[in-house]
């Protein structure tokens, strides 16, 4: 049984579009299941781009005109360098609006959540 390369490129894209697929619903749990603001913005930053960068590479490969395969490619670059840039700027936001980091300190058998009531600290 040989595979031709439309076969090979199909199966290829399936497997990035998979990738990307788990990637999204990864993010969506970090957004229900992480504690604080931070955390959960870095879960969906991280994969988001990394989400969004395998649907565009799998959707590439099923392109079928070189139109959409060059608009595709755009898009994907720019969403690249825009979601890195995007996460960064709001939690810089978050940080000079006083949104503190949630802390975790470790006292021997015992984990204690700081809260931001002058708990946490502030690294700047």
């Amino acid at each position: 049984m040989t595979f031709d390369t439309i076969t090979l490129f199909s199966f290829v894209s399936a497997i990035f579009l998979l990738i990307g697929s788990f990637l999204c619903i990864s993010g969506g749990v970090g957004i229900l299941r992480f504690p604080d603001f931070y955390t959960r913005m870095h879960a969906v930053g991280v994969t988001d781009t990394l989400a969004a960068a395998m649907i565009l590479l799998g959707l590439i490969l099923q392109s079928p005109n070189s139109l959409v395969l060059i608009k595709l490619l755009i898009i994907l670059v720019v969403t690249l360098f825009i979601n890195p840039s995007a996460s960064h700027a709001l939690a810089k936001t978050a940080i000079h609006n006083g949104l503190m980091p949630m802390v975790i300190k470790h006292n021997h058998d015992k984990v204690i959540l700081a809260e931001k009531e002058g708990k946490s600290s502030n690294r700047s």
